[in-house]
């Protein structure tokens, strides 16, 4: 099960992180009020799902006005009476750069509890969290929530098949980077219709859950929005799937 959960965070919150180096478009896709849903299947079973959200926050960090970034996700039917999961993400970042001041996540999986919290400062090229103090290796680098929205209000219009990007981000006690590579566009039918999308290929470490030969696969909303639709990854024992369940306060409307 913690497998499972492993899969989901790695898929669900990593997958859109695939450009450091674009500028970002004048205004961020996203807006105060979105809130997408999201199950995550093993095989033909739903084993868990997830509610990310998007509002405006009271804080304000060196005087500037930020969005808090929530994911709530949990284990769903007969996982959840196994192995309970109830973990929770928060990112606070500027509303103008988008980049991360503070991030806090708690852990709730079984028994085992955790609660960690960052401060970024992408100036000094530091994350100070309750781990300890690290080093980035640029002025900029994400908690994985904020990497998700970021890189959604990338400007990829000169993006090539075979394009490959990076971002940094901070997880636990390490900062790393992550490579995504563009492989085109396709129409993929999904439970909220037939949606134009853009697809992604992060890259994924095979070990004690991929497979040598697996590749992890995203398709995005090929619109304003570029929102995840459908994500599936290969691992030792069948294939997992995230999919976009529903979807509202969308900026911009689907491409459908």
């Amino acid at each position: 099960m913690k497998k499972i959960i492993l899969i989901f965070t790695c898929v669900f919150l990593l997958s859109y992180a695939y450009a450091q180096d674009l500028e970002v478009v004048k205004e961020p896709v996203f807006q105060s009020g979105e809130v997408l849903n999201y199950k995550l299947r093993y095989g033909f079973i739903t084993a868990a799902e997830a509610t990310i959200k998007v509002t405006n926050s009271d804080l304000k960090f060196e005087d500037r006005p930020t969005f808090r970034l929530s994911v709530d996700a949990h284990t769903s039917g007969t996982f959840d009476i196994f192995y309970k999961i109830r973990d929770r993400y928060d990112s606070y970042v500027d509303k103008k750069t988008l980049e991360p001041y503070f991030y806090q996540e708690n852990i709730r999986e079984g028994k085992y509890r955790r609660q960690d919290k960052a401060r970024f400062n992408q100036a000094g090229k530091k994350v100070v969290s309750n781990r300890g103090t690290f080093s980035t290796p640029t002025n900029q680098t994400f908690d994985l929530v904020s990497a998700y929205y970021f890189a959604r209000s990338l400007d990829i219009s000169k993006l090539k098949i075979g394009d490959k990007f990076k971002i940094n981000y901070f997880l636990q006690d390490n900062i790393s980077a992550l490579e995504v590579e563009y492989t085109g566009k396709e129409v993929l039918k999904t439970a909220l219709g037939n949606i134009r999308c853009l697809r992604f290929s992060p890259s994924i470490k095979p070990g004690r859950i991929f497979k040598e030969d697996s590749r992890l696969y995203l398709w995005v909303t090929d619109d304003g929005n570029r929102v995840p639709v459908q994500a599936q990854v290969d691992i030792l024992v069948g294939a997992v799937t995230m999919e976009l369940k529903s979807a509202s306060g969308l900026k911009y409307p689907i491409a459908k």
